[in-house]
């Protein structure tokens, strides 16, 4: 039995071991963004925080 016993865990140990490969593969390959035609015409988004129209309609909502 212990012939299985080590079989079993070698599998899982390369299982394991090339899922991660294949992880990290995908990791450093990374997702590029394409130069095309429409890349120069898009507008940044801001991120975090930022006041707006709704933002202030709850700010005066909370006044006592």
């Amino acid at each position: 039995m212990k012939t299985k016993d080590s079989n079993r865990r070698k599998f899982l140990l390369a299982a394991g071991l090339g899922s991660a490969g294949v992880a990290a593969a995908v990791v450093a390959k990374g997702t590029r963004p394409v130069a095309g035609a429409g890349a120069a015409e898009s507008v940044k988004q801001p991120s975090g925080y930022h006041v707006s129209e709704h933002i202030l309609k709850y700010y005066k909502t909370t006044e006592v």
